[in-house]
């Protein structure tokens, strides 16, 4: 069979990472913030471009404040790697040596008596020290502070959400032509990571193979059981493609499925459904949650969904916002986010159904569509 993959989208220009620093800044303002302290990891990227080789003990933040421009603190040996940053254009560039104080640099670009909105992976040794620099300072994660604040996407991100769920389609289907019987999870897995990778992935990040009794734990790491005739065996796989998620899930049966599978996989089946079906804009994240659940208890299972319905996707493969009772974070167009009910019985199996869904101006629309029927493997 031939490999297809869908043509590269355009890169992110200069342009783009100064809009997403202005319109992040000017929600922290609203959010009573007095900046943003961003140190390496998702955000750092989605807001410059820039992913130093190594995260290590050496302090890299940007310094997002109102009265300045957005500057970048690196250590100098890093320093040509971050003048390279596709977001450079529109950063100042403020560098220390070994042997020099990180913390007072930086303390320079920060106000004495702020509070800030800090990363959620800043070290722990990184934000003391900083503290301990400027003693009038604070600081809020910004899970706390800005939940939302890679939430919606914009047409160029959607694009690369979309080839990443058609990479995850595709893998898929040819993982349904293998044979599953008498091979152990671990192999499965491995081809399903060497298919993303073949369908454009540059990175995979979990292939979960739960077969028959392993099934019914979520998170399951494919493990050296071998697959035997009649296991229902649930795949939830995805990574990252030009630099955006997939995540997708779809349960199988080796061989013909019992009546109880069946069962099962349909109210499954109809929850994610109903999930799916539920979203539109202003709506709120729970509802969703509430909607497939519903379909579940209402089937005699409710102690047996032990997860949330769904969770955003971009960057990475998880984050905000999260389809789960008590979210109340009203549902936008661009937002998108997993859909994913599922059923699981100790000791027997469990089913799990999985989508990415984008909201648009109407509902939503799903960025996965291959068969959710039980598929039957070998």
């Amino acid at each position: 069979m031939t490999t297809t993959r869908p043509a590269a989208p355009a890169p992110f220009t200069a342009e783009d990472y100064a809009a997403r620093m202005r319109r992040v800044l000017a929600d922290a303002v609203r959010a009573g913030l007095d900046g943003l302290l961003i140190t390496p990891g998702p955000d750092l990227v989605w807001l410059t471009g820039y992913r130093p080789t190594a995260i290590t003990e050496r302090l890299t933040a940007l310094v997002l404040t109102p009265d300045q421009e957005p500057t970048l603190v690196v250590p100098t040996l890093e320093r040509p790697d971050a003048e390279g940053a596709p977001g450079a254009p529109s950063l100042t560039i403020v560098d220390w040596a070994d042997g020099d104080d990180p913390f007072a640099r930086t303390a320079g670009y920060l106000r004495a008596t702020g509070t800030l909105g800090i990363a959620d992976s800043a070290w722990a040794l990184h934000l003391l020290g900083l503290q301990e620099a400027v003693p009038g300072s604070s600081y809020r994660s910004l899970t706390q502070s800005l939940p939302m604040l890679r939430a919606v996407k914009d047409a160029s991100e959607l694009a690369r959400l979309e080839a990443a769920g058609a990479a995850a389609d595709a893998t898929y289907e040819r993982i349904l032509e293998v044979q599953f019987s008498g091979r152990k999870e671990t192999d499965v897995a491995a081809d399903l990571a060497g298919l993303l990778r073949e369908f454009g992935h540059e990175q995979v990040d979990f292939t979960v193979v739960g077969s028959g009794p392993n099934g019914a734990n979520p998170h399951h790491e494919a493990g050296d059981r071998t697959i035997e005739a009649g296991d229902a065996v649930v795949l939830d796989f995805g990574g990252l493609m030009y630099g955006y998620g997939s995540d997708t899930s779809r349960t199988v049966c080796v061989g013909e499925p019992s009546a109880k599978i069946r069962e099962v996989h349909e109210i499954v089946r109809l929850a994610q459904q109903a999930g799916v079906e539920a979203v539109r804009p202003g709506v709120a994240c729970q509802e969703i949650d509430r909607a497939a659940r519903k379909v579940i208890t209402d089937a005699g299972y409710g102690e047996r969904f032990i997860h949330r319905t769904g969770h955003g996707i971009g960057t990475t493969t998880h984050e905000p916002p999260y389809m789960i009772e008590g979210e109340e974070q009203p549902l936008v167009p661009g937002m998108c986010f997993s859909v994913e009910p599922g059923i699981y019985l100790a000791g027997e199996f469990g089913v799990r159904i999985e989508d990415i869904v984008t909201v648009t101006g109407t509902g939503g629309r799903r960025l996965n569509n291959t068969e959710r029927g039980l598929r039957v493997v070998q």
